[in-house]
C-alpha cells in the first residue's frame, strides 16, 4: 500500500520516516519529495508496505502524531488519476 505523510518537519530525513513506520511492518520504499529548486524538502512524503494491514495499522497509529516536532496526516494515497481537481495547464482545451 502506498501511504501519503503530510506536514512534515524540512529537517525530517527518509531514515527517519522509514524507521517511524517499520514499527507496525516492512517498508519497501520511503521518500520525501524535494523541491527541484531549493532543493528544500516540500513537507510531504509517500511510504510503500507491502502488508496492506500493517500499512492500515500504522495509518491509524501514525496519524495525528509526532514526528520531529511535527504532527503529521498519514493517509492511504491516491493513484494520481483519482486526486482530481483542474491544475490548470499546458493541455487545456477551451
Amino acid at each position: 500500500m502506498n501511504i501519503f505523510v503530510a506536514r512534515l518537519n524540512y529537517d525530517t530525513l527518509e531514515d527517519t520516516l522509514r524507521s517511524a513506520f517499520e514499527a507496525y511492518g516492512e517498508v519497501t520504499s520511503a521518500k520525501i519529495i524535494i523541491d527541484r529548486d531549493t532543493g528544500r524538502s516540500k513537507g510531504f512524503g509517500f511510504v510503500e508496505m507491502s502488508d496492506d494491514e500493517a500499512a492500515t495499522k500504522a495509518i491509524q497509529e501514525l496519524n495525528d502524531s509526532d514526528l520531529d516536532g511535527r504532527t503529521i496526516v498519514v493517509k492511504k494515497a491516491e493513484p494520481r488519476e483519482n486526486r482530481g481537481g483542474d491544475r490548470g495547464g499546458f493541455n487545456r482545451r477551451f
